[in-house]
């Protein structure tokens, strides 16, 4: 007989252990660093997802090993949209950290349009 407060199903255990629904058990955020996401200027449907990024979202993270102008690459996302990367002088770190398994992501702190470009600032944490 199952004696815990929740039942547990094959179906609750698959939900808990899903990363891309976002309930991780027992987990907690490590604060990392604060960056300005680099290269938000290239990002040709950053106005579509502009008035989504608004103070503490969360933006997903991705790592980009096979990117050709950095190896260490990590990508940010705003929905299902690229708007940047973490600073190449940045990111060595994070990205070993990732391939290793950890997983990683950023919460906006501010943003500002400056001419055409949307800076945002962001700080990045790892979930242990």
């Amino acid at each position: 007989m199952n004696e815990s407060i929740l039942p547990v199903s094959p179906g609750l255990l698959a939900l808990l252990s899903n990363a891309e629904t976002g309930v991780i058990p027992f987990t907690q955020e490590i604060f990392l660093l604060e960056i300005d996401i680099a290269g938000t200027n290239h990002c040709k449907e950053i106005e579509t997802v502009e008035n989504q990024i608004v103070k503490e979202k969360m933006l997903s993270m991705k790592r980009e090993p096979d990117n050709k102008f950095d190896e260490y690459a990590i990508a940010i996302y705003c929905e299902h949209v690229r708007v940047g990367y973490v600073p190449a002088k940045l990111n060595l770190v994070c990205s070993r950290l990732m391939d290793a398994g950890k997983l990683f992501f950023c919460r906006v702190v501010e943003k500002e349009w400056e001419m055409k470009w949307l800076r945002i600032t962001a700080n990045v944490y790892m979930v242990e």
